[in-house]
Parts: C-alpha cells; structure tokens; sequence
C-alpha cells in the first residue's frame, strides 16, 4: 500500500508545516500500513490562500460552464483507470468489503463524475424571466471557496459528491478527508494533477476534528459542505452560524425498513441484505430498523436470522466476504456497547451477539446481529450505531408503521417492501425522510440525496447538488415603461 510525505497545496505537491504522521492501520490485521502527513492550521492556511487567490484572481470562475465541463470530462477519463487501485486502497484503508469498494466506491465514484457532467451541460446558468418589470437575468454565480469535509466510511464518493459540483460552479475547493483515510484522498490528488487544473482550484489536507474546526472557522472560507455525525454537524452549524457561510450537512440516519404482508418475502430478506448491510452496516442511509406486522413478525425475524447467520465474515480483501471489519477499535467498542444495552432493556438478542465471529483472533470485528421483541423508544431503534446491528419492530397496521418510521430525530432513507407498488408509494408519501424506495434503496446520481430533521440540511446529487454552490444574482437591464 502506498504512503505519502507531502500535502497537495496550491497544485504543486508540499511538506506539511508540522512533524507528524497520520498512521493507517488495517482494520483486518491491526498493523500499520500506510501514513501521510498529518496537516496543521499553517497548512490549512496555505491551502485556503491558494484557493482563495485562484477564486478572486484566476481564471477558474471565470471559464465559461463548458470550459468547467470539459475539465470534468477528462476527470472522469483520469479516475477510470484508477478504480481498481482505489478499490482496494480503501479496503485496505477502512475495511470496506472489496465487492462494495469496487462497486459501490471507485466505480461509483466515476458514475457520479459523470453524472454531473452531463447535468451541468444542462443547467440554467443564466436564465431570462418575463415579468411585470421586464425581462430580468438570473445568472447562477460560484459561492467562493468550498470547505468540504468527509468522512471515512465512503470516503472517495464523499469527496467527489462535494468536490466536482463545488468546481462545475466555479468555485475552488479545500478538501478534509478524515484521518483514518487520507491514502485515497491523496491519490485523488494524483489523478486531479493529470488534468491540468489551474493552481490552487483544489487543495487536500488530511487532518482530525481540530483542523476540520480551524478550516470551517477560517475567515476566507465562504461555504462549508461536512458530512459526518449529527453531532459533529451540530458543531459546523454552529460555527458557520457565527460568519453567516453557508452551509451543506449530510448527517446521520436510523432508516426503516417496512415490509408489508404482501411482500415476496424471498426477495425482500435478499434485498435487505443489500440496503441493511452494504459497507458491513457502517453507511448512514443503511436501513437497520425492520418493521414487520404482528401477524407477520415471527416469519420475517426467522428469515432475517438464517440470512444473517450465513453471511460470511472475514477478510475484506476476499470477494467472498460479505461483512468486514469496523474501521477502528472504538467503532468495534461502541457497537459491542450497543448489542449490551439492547439485552439490558430487554430486547430478545436472536443472533449475533458481542464476541469476535468464530474463525477470526484480531481485527475490529463484530458479528452481526439481530434483535428482535425492540420497542422503538429503545435506545438500540432510535440511536445510529453505523455497525451490522438490525432491530425488528412489530406494527398494528399501516398507520402505524408510518408512525414508527417517523418517530425518530432522523430522516435520512427508507424503504417499502410490497407487491403492491402502488401502495408503497402512497406510504413513502407520507415518510418523512429525504430518499426512499419500493422493494430496493438506490439513489441515483440525478436525484437530491439528503435529510429531514437530524439527517441534515441541504441536498447533494442532481442538479440541486450543483445549485448548493452557487449565489443567484438578478439583474434587470431596462424597465418596461422606461422605453414607452
């Protein structure tokens, strides 16, 4: 696995102003297997002067939106050959099973590159409104420069979910990766240096917590785009509050899973599979409550039981492997202190459980868990745990499915499971959560993706990802009465 010695700053390759090292260790074999230089508020300094010089006085604001675009385009071209490296960068990084890092990060990550490209060719940069005034000009200008901080979990599609419409609007970029993954941030910057962007347009400085709170709170940062935990994004809000920048947050979720009597049981409990364990449950939108009927719960928990007790644990790098490692120690620790606290408040625990999974003696791992006989008032159903941990809550009827879905401080996904889709349309009406589907949960790249309540504030994907970094300016050239 690679490591690096330099911060990518003002497009040319710098020693950090600092001595230390961000060490990366294996989830799976708990061995040091990489480093990088872990950046200071000098370096963070450097970083945003760069980006905020190429804002005020380069041409990158400047360029028409084509111009931008073509730069996108040859992206794109520049990450494709990359994506098996990054794939198992990642894995090797976080312990992201390698089917999901190949599938659901590198190449993911490419298709959301492309994704907006194409928006961006066909966005209303500059639009003319006919009103009682006249004609007015409502032009879509670049918010400045973007601080964007990410996450480890999904760290690559994060980075390029803020970073690409952040640089289609014009604006330049300082992006945070999180310190347990700077490896991939890093070759990102590679592939962004193959393609001749102007100095300074994006800058990567891969710290903790305390620079991520220097860079949101730097004067010459104009917008702020964090993903991360609701109480983290608490902490943004709150600084960003204090110099009125504008702000994106993509936070936390305890998604619900309702499958209705009607449901293919078979295909559902193969479904969730997917939508409740992708990532080894350690993705926000992953959808950990499963609510099941009273007269159909017995059969839904048994099912969910055989699934979970035949997926295979263990090394990421196997393509066999279906749950990896936790990223880290204190991830382990806290889901094995949440299986603890389900049993003590008197949830029936019907597989899994704390304890390493059998066959494994080192790496962050857990076994996977589903608990069952869960009140939604429980901690274990109302509280994101970000680990392979299901809990199954019974409902009356449809109503009060609704109920239980809504009654939570998140509203990140959710999903309908029927062979009714019709009627799973009507219920996902009436959630309140930012992305839902009907016997699935995919998010394409052409829609918003974001949250309700706690989950956040703002949308990333589809053409209002691109509008999160723009300011609209109107100018109305000539009143009407004025040439009569």
């Amino acid at each position: 696995m690679r490591s690096y010695d330099r911060l990518f700053i003002g497009g040319d390759w710098v020693p950090s102003a600092g001595t230390t090292t961000l060490d990366v260790v294996s989830p799976h074999t708990e061995q040091l297997v990489a480093h990088a230089p872990e950046s200071t508020a000098s370096d963070v300094n450097r970083a945003v002067a760069a980006a905020r010089a190429a804002f005020d006085e380069g041409e990158w604001p400047r360029l028409t939106p084509a111009r931008r675009v073509e730069y996108l385009a040859a992206l794109a071209r520049a990450y494709e050959p990359h994506v098996a490296e990054m794939a198992t960068l990642m894995t090797e990084e976080m312990g992201s099973p390698i089917q999901f890092s190949q599938a659901g990060q590198a190449y993911a990550a490419v298709m959301l590159i492309n994704s907006y490209v194409d928006l961006a060719q066909r966005h209303p940069w500059e639009e003319t409104r006919s009103g009682l005034m006249g004609d007015t000009l409502v032009r879509r200008e670049p918010v400045g420069v973007v601080a964007a901080i990410v996450p480890w979990n999904i760290p690559q599609l994060a980075a390029l979910a803020k970073t690409v419409p952040a640089l289609l609007a014009g604006c330049t970029v300082v992006l945070k990766p999180a310190p347990e993954t700077p490896i991939d941030a890093l070759l990102l910057a590679e592939i962004i240096g193959e393609i001749g962007l102007p100095k300074g347009v994006v800058n990567i400085v891969p710290g903790g917590r305390d620079l991520g709170e220097h860079l949101v709170g730097h004067p010459d940062v104009d917008k702020v785009s964090f993903t991360g935990s609701t109480e983290a994004g608490r902490r943004v809000a709150a600084l960003c509050g204090q110099g009125l920048k504008r702000v994106n947050l993509e936070l936390g979720g305890k998604s619900a899973a309702i499958v209705l009597d009607d449901a293919d049981l078979s295909a559902t409990i193969d479904g969730l599979k997917l939508v409740s364990f992708m990532n080894s449950g350690q993705t926000c939108v992953a959808q950990t409550r499963i609510l099941a009927s009273r007269s159909n719960y017995d059969t839904v928990v048994d099912a969910l039981a055989e699934l979970v007790a035949s997926l295979k644990v263990g090394d990421p790098s196997d393509p066999q492997t279906e749950i990896g490692p936790l990223v880290a120690r204190r991830q382990q620790e806290r889901v094995e202190k949440y299986i603890a606290m389900g049993q003590e408040d008197g949830a029936r625990l019907v597989v899994g459980g704390a304890g390493m999974p059998k066959g494994l003696d080192r790496g962050w791992y857990v076994q996977p868990t589903v608990f069952a006989e869960v009140d939604n008032r429980m901690s274990i159903a109302q509280d994101e745990i970000f680990g392979p941990v299901l809990v199954v809550i019974a409902f009356d009827d449809v109503d009060d499915a609704v109920r239980i879905a809504n009654e939570s401080r998140y509203g990140l996904a959710g999903s309908v499971w029927t062979s009714d889709v019709e009627q799973g349309m009507d219920i996902a009406r009436r959630l309140r959560t930012g992305s839902l589907g009907i016997n699935q949960y995919l998010l394409d790249f052409v829609a918003p993706g974001g949250g309700f309540k706690d989950s956040g504030i703002g949308r990333e994907g589809g053409s209002e990802g691109i509008d999160a970094y723009v300011e609209l300016k109107s100018i109305l050239p000539k009143l009407v009465w004025a040439s009569a």
